[in-house]
């Protein structure tokens, strides 16, 4: 009896450490990997944790604006009322400047510009609150139960949700053509007009122009409530693979994340092969 004991101690001891080193090592605070082809969760981190999750917010804000079917060439100006008055952020786009909405919709997304954002739920039929509602009623729609949006742009820390259901928004996400290809713009020029130059903007999120990485939509945000953030749906050993990962501690951790689950994703369909 003692010997059965022991050996199943044994097992035990040898599985879990196995298992212990067969892990991506994630920093993050909070964390989903999801196969979006089968729907499986392939690692999880404190994912049903209620987090803020700043300009995370602003995937939802795409999907909203583009679910109306405005005009994309619309000109939107920007007013006193897009001006960051909670955080005190800053931004590049002027007050009186005027750009099409499809232009701010993919400065919010590619370079999380806050003006861009607020300016496009500002001129919501119904206007930001009428905006605000229809955020949360497709936050329900998709299943992101856990989840609450009370702005568009992400600057108030009461834009909350779990990883699990970040890992919903990015797959719904994935839906739209103007949000992948938007996310995912390395770089992009704007002119405010009034004989300014030329804006120059580049992607938030850096793996956008790493060769290594074949990335189907992006969206990185930052408050002090948040942390850094980073979600993406990626092209990983010919996988769909959604990655959500919240509150990361340091500058460049949720990018060593996003590395060590994409090297450890590779490295386990290696010796499934091998």
């Amino acid at each position: 009896m003692k010997q059965a004991i022991l050996l199943i101690c044994v097992i035990f001891f040898y599985t879990h450490s196995a298992f212990a080193k067969n892990n991506p090592d994630i920093k993050s605070q909070a964390a989903m990997v999801f196969n979006a082809q089968n729907a499986r969760i392939i690692y999880d981190k404190n994912a049903d944790k209620v987090m803020p999750i700043a300009s995370i917010t602003k995937l939802m804000t795409a999907m909203v604006t583009l679910d109306a079917r405005l005009s994309p060439n619309e000109k939107i100006t920007i007013t006193q009322a897009d001006v960051d008055k909670l955080k005190h952020t800053s931004s590049r786009l002027p007050v009186g400047s005027s750009y099409p909405r499809h232009e701010l919709l993919r400065l919010a997304l590619m370079s999380s510009e806050n003006r861009a954002a607020a300016a496009l739920g500002r001129t919501y039929p119904g206007g930001t609150q009428a905006f605000v509602n229809a955020m949360n009623q497709k936050a329900r729609k998709i299943g992101m139960m856990n989840s609450r949006f009370v702005d568009s742009s992400g600057l108030n820390s009461g834009n909350v949700a779990t990883a699990r259901d970040l890992a919903k928004l990015v797959t719904a996400s994935n839906n739209y053509a103007a949000i992948r290809e938007f996310s995912t713009t390395s770089q992009h020029s704007v002119s405010p007009g009034n004989k300014r130059g030329q804006l120059q903007y580049v992607n938030s999120n850096s793996l956008v122009r790493n060769q290594g990485w074949e990335i189907d939509v992006s969206k990185t945000g930052y408050l002090s409530e948040a942390g850094r953030c980073l979600v993406m749906q990626a092209n990983i050993s010919g996988q769909p693979v959604v990655i959500v990962l919240l509150n990361s501690w340091g500058k460049n951790t949720r990018i060593g994340d996003a590395n060590r689950v994409k090297k450890w994703i590779e490295s386990n369909q290696g010796r499934r092969q091998a």
